[in-house]
């Protein structure tokens, strides 16, 4: 028996039926869920827990630790247990801000991986992103570079669902998103991306490559990517301009 879901659908006051009638599944099939080993497809998983109030991972923890690239478990727990969390990229929209479709274009670029593999990718990004829906999420600040939105990642179709999505999670009292803006020329975030987590772990940062992702936990380095982040905050856009700006782009990706 999955004991956290069935609690989980307890609290949250629904059933097997409630369920499936939200998800558009048969109701025999959102039964089977409380089952060990049955588990919603990928695409029901995060629509499941917003349903029930509680996060992928507490739900069904060990898919995620099947799913997630093994360099990127040691961050997902620092992320996971967040109470603020940082986020700035120069060049792509933030892993929890993107789309399906924005994910599917970035993660499968250049052939590097194959079908299979590019979808349990994507899988895996989609899935960390109800950490911004729990019943208790984090701040989230996110800062983007001009360029991420007018860059075209995949389609002018996806671009458009892209900033439209960015507009609706401005929306939320706990995301902030601030973009930088060509007019600021060269900046310090132009070093490349990283995050910044606290929690009741304390502080720890995190920053990756082609290969693998590294995290950092010495006062030093964090005290470092702090006085990053306000150097690009200090040059950034207000989040009311923002959203007046990537409005603007977004009307632009539609005709």
């Amino acid at each position: 028996m999955n004991h956290a879901l069935q609690v989980a659908m307890i609290e949250s006051g629904h059933t097997a039926e409630s369920l499936a009638a939200e998800i558009g599944v048969d109701p025999k099939t959102a039964a089977r869920w409380v089952t060990p080993g049955r588990i919603p497809q990928t695409r029901h998983r995060a629509r499941v827990a917003e349903l029930v109030g509680r996060d992928v991972g507490d739900l069904w923890p060990d898919v995620l630790k099947r799913r997630h690239p093994t360099w990127l478990r040691e961050w997902l727990e620092y992320e996971r247990d967040a109470r603020l969390l940082r986020w700035f990229e120069p060049a792509l929209v933030p892993g929890l801000l993107q789309t399906e479709a924005y994910a599917q274009a970035v993660i499968g670029w250049g052939g590097l991986f194959n079908v299979d593999e590019v979808d349990e990718l994507v899988a895996s990004r989609i899935e960390r992103q109800p950490v911004l829906d729990g019943r208790r999420p984090p701040q989230f600040f996110a800062m983007i570079d001009e360029a991420v939105v007018r860059r075209c990642v995949g389609s002018r179709a996806i671009m458009a669902e892209q900033c439209a999505h960015l507009v609706r999670l401005a929306e939320r009292p706990h995301v902030h998103i601030q973009v930088v803006p060509a007019s600021a020329g060269g900046h310090a975030g132009l070093a490349g991306g990283f995050i910044l987590a606290k929690g009741p772990y304390g502080e720890a940062a995190h920053l990756d490559d082609r290969l693998r992702a590294h995290v950092f936990n010495t006062q030093d380095d964090i005290d470092t990517l702090v006085a990053a982040w306000e150097a690009i905050r200090a040059v950034a856009l207000s989040a009311p301009q923002t959203l007046d700006l990537i409005k603007e782009v977004a009307a632009t990706w539609q005709t």
